[in-house]
């Protein structure tokens, strides 16, 4: 059993979301990292994983309405495992099985219907290949692996655990 509350530990979710998604704005805004299309998507898996542990801070749900939030955390840490585990893929590929640099996101999202837009994303371009940042041999995609999943799996721990 974790010694602090299940309410303390939605709340220390809400605040760990905030702070990558804080870290992944310092990287794009001071740094001048600019996210590729995956990129985005990962950034709205965190944003949706921090949305659910602050809904659940909020709600303290003693009763049926902690099956829903395990729902929410295995739908948004499962979309963020998913992108990023694509996007280490991609990173990982050897040079001459690098798909070609595409369109950004918004042109892709004005241009094509929102499936083909999407389809296109996860298919990746080379932009995604490319390894900008590493922090202990691991790139930021990588990371944001290792977060969705913990994040994902602590928060269904978290609200499946009797208060």
């Amino acid at each position: 059993m974790l010694p602090v509350s299940a309410r303390l530990a939605n709340l220390a979710g809400v605040l760990i979301c905030a702070g990558l998604m804080g870290a992944a704005l310092y990287f794009q805004h001071v740094i001048g990292l600019q996210p590729c299309p995956l990129c985005v998507f990962q950034r709205i898996a965190v944003i949706s994983l921090g949305a659910v542990f602050l809904v659940a801070f909020i709600h303290n749900s003693r009763s049926w309405g902690r099956y829903a939030y395990v729902l929410l955390f295995l739908i948004a840490g499962g979309f963020g495992v998913a992108v990023a585990g694509r996007h280490v893929w991609l990173q990982g590929l050897p040079p001459e099985q690098v798909p070609a640099c595409g369109p950004d996101l918004a042109y892709l999202l004005d241009s094509f219907p929102l499936a083909e837009a999407l389809k296109k994303v996860f298919s990746g371009s080379g932009e995604c290949a490319e390894v900008v940042w590493q922090f202990l041999g691991l790139s930021m995609p990588a990371w944001v692996l290792i977060w969705c999943l913990a994040l994902g799996l602590g928060g269904m721990l978290n609200s499946l655990r009797r208060s």
